[in-house]
């Protein structure tokens, strides 16, 4: 039975999405943790990750727009399958899983969650007059929020699937739940056809602003992983010998409250904001000092557990209100008659960021240490902060 009004399409979409999105965070964490107890590096587990995140920004752009001449119910549909392709390799025997096995497999879940993400996005323009700001704000900062939210929830099933299922096992949950999540997709949404025509070379947005808003939020994501996504576990892991379960506890509760940050932001920021800059600029500035601070207590010896579980929190909530600033303003500045282009140009600089990220926080932890990531950090923050204050109201 297909649902008839645009809200209950969205709803369903927005549902698609969170499955997805519980299963994407447990991937990671399954292939982190389960890597490093194979032996890989910390530079041979961010390579794992690398076609992931380039993949990532090759279907932001391309996906965009197939979405605008096919539709979002097709591609949401599309990264659906596309994860279940991914997961499904990933079941191989483990003495076949190679560093270019597993990326490649990384590659199709990259291809497959950005898929998911520009589709559910851009889906809100869609269901917003120009004149609601404020609720397209509200709107935006809880379908941000709410999926970090189960990002995180994912991130501790991760953790928790491989100490009592193992890999396999795990895999296997994940792929029952989306083949669930897809049936109900093709069962319940409408297959509606896209309406723009242009060649793919008009991808690329033409918008001063959605390109500056880009080139902050390349630098802004690339702060976050450069030290969270390998550094991070991998030094809990190895130098504090945290376990698997507390390892994925500690990831998933921060981005649980990370996500709720973002859900509240309006109330923390307030409704009324005219697009523009200078609100991005005195957060991202809050944001820089904290990676700093973080990495003076480490080389003055203070207690590591204290200072790392206190300061990822605080950087956690102050990068959570960053971040969902920066996701209503694509929304507010993406073009109503090619939403999709713009919003997936936009996500493509955030998948780049990633990447960046990715790569330095294997190669700088290996060579350097936590620090040198932590330092990194502020570096890549205080470069978004200048791009965006130059951002036009």
């Amino acid at each position: 039975m297909r649902l008839a009004s645009a809200l209950g399409q969205y709803i369903t979409v927005t549902l698609s999405y969170w499955a997805f999105t519980l299963t994407d965070g447990a991937l990671r964490m399954l292939v982190l943790l389960f890597f490093h107890n194979l032996g890989y590096s910390p530079l041979e587990i961010a390579s794992l990750f690398l076609l992931y995140e380039f993949f990532g920004m090759v279907t932001n752009l391309y996906g965009g727009w197939l979405a605008s001449r096919c539709g979002l119910t097709l591609t949401m549909q599309l990264g659906l399958g596309l994860q279940i392709l991914a997961l499904a390799l990933l079941l191989a025997d483990p003495s076949l899983l190679s560093v270019v096995y597993v990326m490649v497999a990384q590659a199709i879940s990259g291809i497959a969650k950005d898929l998911n993400k520009m589709s559910a996005k851009s889906s809100i323009k869609l269901l917003m007059p120009d004149t609601e700001q404020s609720r397209l704000y509200r709107w935006v900062a809880l379908l941000t929020g709410s999926k970090n939210a189960l990002k995180g929830l994912g991130f501790f099933l991760g953790g928790a699937l491989l100490a009592s299922i193992g890999f396999q096992g795990s895999i296997l949950v994940m792929m029952g739940l989306l083949l669930l999540t897809l049936l109900a997709s093709l069962l319940l949404l409408d297959n509606q056809p896209g309406t723009n025509r242009q060649p793919f070379t008009q991808s690329f947005s033409t918008s001063s602003a959605v390109n500056r808003l880009a080139a902050a939020r390349l630098f802004l994501f690339a702060s976050r992983d450069v030290w969270f996504v390998v550094s991070l576990p991998v030094f809990l892991q190895s130098q504090l010998g945290w376990s698997h379960v507390q390892v994925g506890s500690l990831m998933a509760s921060w981005i649980i409250a990370y996500g709720a940050v973002q859900a509240l932001a309006p109330k923390i920021t307030g409704n009324h904001l005219r697009p523009g800059g200078s609100t991005l600029f005195v957060w991202a500035i809050w944001l820089c000092a904290i990676p700093c601070g973080i990495a003076a207590a480490l080389h003055w010896g203070f207690d590591a557990n204290l200072f790392l579980v206190a300061g990822l929190l605080i950087f956690g909530a102050i990068f959570a209100i960053n971040s969902s600033l920066h996701s209503y303003l694509i929304v507010a500045f993406a073009r109503r008659d090619a939403v999709s282009l713009d919003v997936g140009f936009y996500y493509m600089a955030n998948a780049g960021g990633r990447l960046l990220g990715t790569i330095l926080s294997g190669l700088l932890y290996q060579q350097f240490g936590l620090i040198s990531c932590l330092l990194a950090s502020s570096l890549m923050i205080a470069l978004s902060a200048m791009i965006a204050k130059g951002l036009k109201q």
